[in-house]
């Protein structure tokens, strides 16, 4: 089976546009749904983090018994995250990106998120997958030419009238669907809050955590 680099944000705030230290981390659901999809279906799995820094799940995201219990038995995963200053984009098969706020924070300006981006999206061997706010991550990701790495390539991510609706456009220092779309995205928004999953060669995009499932199934797939 398949060999999966997991990025998990590692920031633990969100610094707002009037300097408000808004806690955070990774959306639980959007980690957990498509790791135990995979670790189901045999794959292997890595956890890597910036600096190697243990990982937290934003606590508004830990809301059921069920995911906070799945997170308690990936304790020693997650409490042992490999440097993603020290990955080999070689060594895999798919590096997925889960979402949160935390993202927006750290990897929208990681340069070793670009460099495993930047390895794995042009090959067409490979798969590339994020969900909700984890594609702040392809910004900083550079094509040889010098233009956006993601241009013209066709994504999904939490859209701005969610971040309206959950009352925090008004704070963040910028919006995840606008800078996309500036950057070059073909951008494809669903309803708020549904499912809604894109699929363009091997780039897989969800757009918020109800789109998790959906996006492990498309995931899955393709490496079928």
């Amino acid at each position: 089976m398949a060999s999966v680099l997991i990025v998990l944000s590692s920031a633990r705030v969100w610094t707002w546009l009037d300097g408000t230290q808004h806690p955070t981390g990774f959306w639980a659901e959007e980690f957990v749904t498509p790791y135990r999809m995979l670790a189901e279906a045999g794959a292997d799995i890595t956890v890597a983090t910036p600096g190697g820094r243990v990982p937290v799940a934003d606590q508004k995201s830990v809301d059921t018994d069920e995911i906070r219990g799945y997170l308690d038995g990936l304790a020693g995963v997650l409490e042992k995250p490999a440097r993603l200053e020290d990955v080999d984009p070689a060594a895999f098969d798919v590096v997925l990106i889960p979402g949160g706020h935390g993202p927006m924070q750290d990897l929208a300006v990681n340069p070793d998120i670009a460099r495993v981006l930047e390895a794995m999206l042009p090959d067409q061997t490979k798969t590339v997958v994020a969900l909700c706010h984890g594609l702040a991550a392809f910004l900083p990701a550079g094509a040889p030419d010098g233009s956006w790495l993601f241009r013209g390539r066709r994504m999904t991510s939490f859209i701005d009238e969610e971040e309206r609706q959950a009352q925090l456009a008004d704070q963040a220092p910028w919006l995840l669907e606008t800078r996309l779309r500036q950057a070059g995205a073909t951008f494809e928004g669903g309803a708020a809050w549904s499912s809604h999953v894109v699929v363009d060669g091997n780039l897989i995009t969800g757009q918020n955590p109800a789109s998790a499932e959906a996006v492990g199934e498309a995931l899955l797939k393709r490496l079928a």
